[in-house]
């Protein structure tokens, strides 16, 4: 099944929070907690999304490229205006279960600007 979602004026967590559970298809009644699910999810308008407080200017993503010392961050604002896509895809990644499964639910999100 193919769900089509509009991003504009959702919030990140919440709009991520029901990709997460559609891919692994809980919304179904065959649910089946081993299998990776058939849903496939279609995100557009991704640049209109929305985060609340002051997450905008204050939220840090982290990455460490594997040297002493080389931890690496940049703001939510750098990457949303670069990128929105890998913002969700981020969240979306993190909200799944951590298992073998991940990354064929992952292949079935698209991402459209």
């Amino acid at each position: 099944m193919e769900h089509i979602i509009d991003a504009t004026n959702r919030k990140l967590g919440r709009l991520a929070s029901d990709i997460a559970l559609i891919l692994q298809d809980k919304h179904s009644a065959g649910y089946n907690p081993r299998l990776p699910g058939k849903s496939k999810v279609i995100v557009r308008n991704v640049s209109g999304l929305v985060v609340s407080g002051r997450k905008y200017d204050e939220k840090i993503y982290y990455k460490h490229t594997g040297y002493v010392g080389h931890l690496r961050e940049k703001k939510f604002k750098q990457i949303f205006e670069k990128n929105p896509e890998k913002v969700l895809f981020s969240a979306v990644y993190n909200m799944l279960p951590k298992n073998r499964l991940r990354a064929k639910r992952l292949k079935r999100l698209i991402i459209e600007k």
